[in-house]
C-alpha cells in the first residue's frame, strides 16, 4: 500500500460513524441547487472521540499539538486545487500556512459535496463553500476561546492558529481544538468572511503542497500505484472505433515470457465505455508490452468507423462562402451592409485540426474486484482511478457490474496531466473488466501509441466568415459559418456556437450558422472547449479587418468593445466589456504596443472571453527568411478577480501559454478509413524548452469573484502569434498547425 492510499484509509477509519449536524446541509443556489454535507459533519458528541479527532467539520481536523489537516476533495491533476483550495479555508480559519498539512480526501460526495474538477470551475463553485468551512470553525475556536479565557467572543479572533484576544491574552488552536469540536456549529448565515484587506494567506505565492513528493519521486500518481498480489495488463483496441475482435492469436501470446492470461473482451459498442479488445495480463508492465506488440488480430470493421480528415477538409472547402442549414443568430441586416457599395467586404476561411490531449501520464487504473460467495457477502471493487470525477465511478461500477457505491471503495490519486481527457471512463472499465475476469487486483497501462489513438479527441474544423467595414472604417457587419463536428445528430464537445459568441453582441448587423458533419472518431473537452479554435479565427479575423480598414486592431478592438456593459448582469458567463478592455489596455501597454521594430520582426494582439475570464495577449515574434519562427515573449493581462495563490496562478498562465505554442505549431490529428495515423512523438512533436517563450503576466485583481484559470490563458494565444506573424511578414495565418503552411520553429 502506497502513503497516499494509507492516508486516505486512515481517514475512512477516523470519519465512520460521521453523521450531520443540525446545521449540516448547506444549500448552494447556484446551477440549479446542489446539497452540501460539509459544515456540519463531525463525530457524535463522545468525549473521547471528540479530543482524539479534533474534527471541526468535514474539512478540518486540528490535533492537541496544534497540527491543522485540511483535505482536499478535488481532483488535482497539475490546476493547483490541492493547494488553492486549503488556502482558503486556512485563510477564514486564520490558521498560520506552516501549521497546515494538506491530504486528498476520500471520496464521498455525501460528505464533501461534488468532487469533480473540470471546465476552469472548480475555484468558483467552492470558493464560497471554503470560505465557510474556514469561518464556520474560526467561529468555533472563538466560542471555545471565550469559555476558557472567560472572556467576551467579541472581543477575540484568530491569527496565526491561535485564538487572541484584544489585550494580547491568546491560546493555540492546539490547545482548544478538543473543546471547539464540541461547539455548537454556527449558523452559515451569521458568517463574516474576511475582506481583502485582511488577508495573510490569499494572494500570495504557497507552493504546491505536493512538490516536493513530486520532486522526489514519491508514489503519488495513479501509474504509481502498487498494491499486493498485483497482476499487470495491457489492451488492445481496434484501430478503427467500432471494429470488433473475430480471431487472435491468444494460446502464442499465453506462452510468451511474464505472461499469465490473454484473452478476447467483449465491449458493449460505447467508447466511453467498453469497446471489443484483446487483454493481455502478466507479471509486469514490460511483459505486457512486449507481448502485445506481438498480438495478431483479425478484426471485422463492417460496422466501424470510416471517417477521413481529408474528405471533410474537401466538403467543408466547398461550403466557404455559404451559409449553414441550422442558424445561430440574426440581428440587423447583414445583407444589406454586405451590399452596400461604400462599404469593403473581407471574407475568408480558416482550419483547424483535431488534436490530442497527450497527457504525460497515459491512461492508466489499478483495479480489485472481488468476487462475493453469496447475499451476506457480495462482490466489492476498489479501484484507484486518476479521474477529474471520482464520485462518477460509482454510476460506472452500479451500470455496467451491478454494483451499490456501499460495494465500492474509490481512491484518487493525482492525475498526471489530463486537460479534459479523464473526464471519460473507459479506461477503468477495462481495467475492472480484466480484473472480474483475473480476480486480482490488476493495474492497466496504456502504452503512449494507445494514448492517442485512442484519445477523445479536441475536434478540428472551419470557419467561413464575412466581414463589412464603412467608409470610417467602423466594423458594420460580421457573418460566420460554423462548421464542426457531431456525433448522431448531436454537437461533440467543442463544436457548440451560440448567438453570443464575440463580437456577435458587439455589432449591429451579425449573423451565424453551423453545418455539422456526422463523426464517429471520438471527440471531448480539450482545454477551454470551443474557445481554443473559435478565438483563433475571430481575433485572426478582425486583426484582418483592421488593417483593411488601414486602423490599428488594438484601436479597432477597442471600439468593437464599446461602452463598459456586462450583456447579463450577474452572470460570471457572460461578457463584461469593461473587463474586456481593462485587460485588452493592459497587455498592450506592458508589451509596448506600438513600438518601433526591425524588419521581420511584430507583435500580435488578441483577446478572449474564456471560462468566465477575460485575457488578452501580446505575442512578439520575429520570422528569417526561411520562415523559422522565434516567439520571443507572450505579454499577458488577466482578470479572474482576486488571485488566490499567485504562484499557482502564474504556473497556469505560463503552461496555458506554452501549451497553446506547442499545439499551434506541429500538432495535428489525421485520419483516413476511421484510423488515426499519428501515434507518438516522431510524428506528433511537442515544443521543446529552448523555443518557450518568454511569459510576462499581469493581473487585474478586480472586486469580482474568483473564477478558474487551467483554461483560458490558452485560446488566445494562437491569434496573438498569427497576429504578430503578419505584422512581421505580411503573410496571413488561416490554418493550423504553422508546419502545414511552412514554418518551423
Amino acid at each position: 500500500m502506497n502513503p497516499t492510499d494509507a492516508v486516505i484509509n486512515a481517514l475512512n477509519v477516523a470519519l465512520k460513524g460521521a453523521e450531520l449536524s443540525r446545521r449540516g446541509f448547506l444549500r448552494v443556489a447556484a446551477g440549479g441547487g446542489v446539497v452540501l454535507a460539509s459544515i456540519g459533519v463531525r463525530a457524535q458528541p463522545d468525549d473521547e472521540t471528540l479530543l482524539v479527532s479534533s474534527e471541526l467539520n468535514a474539512f478540518i481536523q486540528v490535533s492537541p499539538e496544534g497540527k491543522i489537516t485540511i483535505y482536499s476533495a478535488n481532483p488535482e491533476m497539475g490546476q493547483g486545487v490541492k493547494t488553492t483550495l486549503p488556502m482558503v479555508i486556512a485563510e477564514e480559519l486564520g490558521a498560520r500556512w506552516e501549521d497546515v498539512m494538506v491530504l486528498q480526501a476520500p471520496t464521498d460526495e455525501s460528505r464533501f459535496g461534488s468532487q469533480r474538477a473540470g471546465g476552469s470551475t472548480t475555484v468558483p463553485r467552492t470558493w464560497d463553500q471554503m470560505r465557510r468551512m474556514g469561518a464556520s470553525a474560526r467561529e468555533m475556536f472563538i466560542s471555545a476561546g471565550a469559555l476558557v479565557m472567560e472572556l467576551p467572543r467579541e472581543e477575540l479572533k484568530t491569527r496565526a492558529s491561535k485564538v487572541t484576544h484584544t489585550s494580547g491574552r491568546s491560546m493555540t488552536f492546539g490547545q482548544l481544538a478538543s473543546l471547539a469540536a464540541k461547539q455548537e456549529v454556527p449558523d452559515e448565515e451569521t458568517l463574516q468572511f474576511k475582506s481583502r484587506e485582511e488577508y495573510t494567506i490569499i494572494g500570495t505565492s504557497v507552493s504546491g503542497v505536493d512538490n516536493l513528493v513530486i520532486s522526489t519521486g514519491a508514489a503519488l500518481f495513479g501509474i504509481d500505484t502498487r498494491v499486493p498480489g498485483m497482476l499487470y495488463a495491457a489492451y488492445q483496441k481496434c484501430p478503427a472505433i467500432g471494429g470488433v475482435v473475430k480471431r487472435a492469436n491468444l494460446e502464442e501470446i499465453k506462452g510468451l515470457p511474464g505472461i499469465v492470461d490473454a484473452f478476447v473482451v467483449r465491449g458493449n459498442g460505447n467508447p466511453r465505455e467498453l469497446l471489443d479488445g484483446v487483454a493481455v495480463v502478466g507479471r509486469n508492465t514490460h511483459a505486457v508490452f512486449s507481448a502485445k506488440a506481438r498480438l495478431k488480430i483479425d478484426w471485422d470493421t463492417s460496422n466501424a468507423s470510416a471517417d477521413s480528415w481529408t474528405g471533410l477538409v474537401a466538403e467543408a472547402t466547398q461550403l466557404h462562402g455559404r451559409r449553414g442549414k441550422i442558424q445561430v443568430a440574426d440581428k440587423g441586416d447583414v445583407s444589406a451592409e454586405f451590399a452596400n457599395p461604400d462599404n469593403t467586404v473581407v471574407d475568408a476561411f480558416y482550419e483547424f485540426p483535431f488534436v490530442a490531449h497527450l497527457c504525460m501520464e497515459p491512461m492508466n487504473c489499478t483495479a480489485h474486484y472481488r468476487q462475493g460467495e453469496g447475499f451476506f457477502d457480495p462482490d466489492t471493487l476498489e479501484i484507484w482511478a486518476p479521474t477529474q470525477g471520482g464520485g462518477r465511478v460509482f454510476r460506472i461500477a452500479k451500470s455496467m457490474f451491478g454494483l451499490d457505491q456501499d460495494q465500492v471503495t474509490v481512491h484518487q490519486p493525482r492525475l498526471g496531466g489530463s486537460f479534459g481527457r479523464r473526464v471519460y471512463f473507459e479506461f477503468l472499465a477495462e481495467s475492472i473488466e480484466i480484473s472480474k475476469r483475473m480476480q486480482a487486483p490488476v493495474k492497466l497501462t496504456w502504452t503512449r501509441e494507445d494514448d492517442i489513438r485512442h484519445d477523445f479527441f479536441r475536434t478540428g474544423g472551419f470557419q467561413s466568415v464575412k466581414g463589412a467595414l464603412n467608409r470610417s472604417g467602423n466594423l458594420v457587419a460580421f457573418e460566420d459559418h460554423f462548421m464542426s463536428m457531431a456525433k448522431d445528430g448531436r454537437a461533440v464537445s467543442g463544436s457548440r456556437f451560440s448567438a453570443s459568441q464575440f463580437p456577435m453582441l458587439n455589432v449591429d448587423n451579425a449573423y451565424a450558422s453551423k453545418t455539422m458533419f456526422d463523426i464517429d472518431i471520438p471527440c471531448g473537452p480539450w482545454r477551454a472547449p470551443g474557445s481554443n479554435t473559435t478565438a483563433f479565427v475571430v481575433q485572426s479575423f478582425l486583426d484582418e479587418m483592421a488593417h483593411a480598414a488601414g486602423r490599428d486592431y488594438l484601436e479597432f478592438l477597442l471600439e468593437i468593445m464599446g461602452e463598459p456593459r456586462w450583456f447579463e448582469p450577474g452572470n460570471i458567463r457572460s461578457l463584461n466589456t469593461g473587463r474586456a478592455s481593462a485587460v485588452i489596455r493592459l497587455a498592450a501597454e506592458q508589451a509596448g504596443w506600438g513600438r518601433a521594430l526591425p524588419p521581420g520582426r511584430g507583435l500580435g494582439l488578441a483577446f478572449c472571453f474564456s471560462h468566465a475570464a477575460h485575457i488578452a495577449e501580446v505575442a512578439e515574434v520575429s520570422v528569417d527568411a526561411n520562415q523559422k519562427l522565434t516567439v520571443h515573449e507572450v505579454t499577458v493581462a488577466v482578470d479572474v478577480g482576486p488571485i488566490i495563490n499567485m504562484s499557482g496562478a502564474l504556473s497556469q498562465v505560463e503552461g496555458a501559454v506554452i501549451d497553446g505554442l506547442s499545439t499551434m505549431m506541429g500538432q495535428k490529428i489525421t485520419f483516413e478509413n476511421g484510423q488515426v495515423q499519428q501515434s507518438n512523438f516522431h510524428d506528433y512533436p511537442v515544443l521543446r524548452i529552448e523555443d518557450a517563450p518568454r511569459v510576462s503576466t499581469h493581473f487585474i485583481q478586480s472586486d469580482f469573484a474568483p473564477t478558474g484559470l487551467g483554461e483560458p490563458a490558452l485560446p488566445p494565444l494562437a491569434p496573438a502569434v498569427g497576429n504578430a506573424i503578419f505584422a512581421a511578414t505580411g503573410r496571413r495565418i488561416r490554418k493550423m498547425p504553422l508546419t502545414e503552411v511552412g514554418y518551423t520553429i
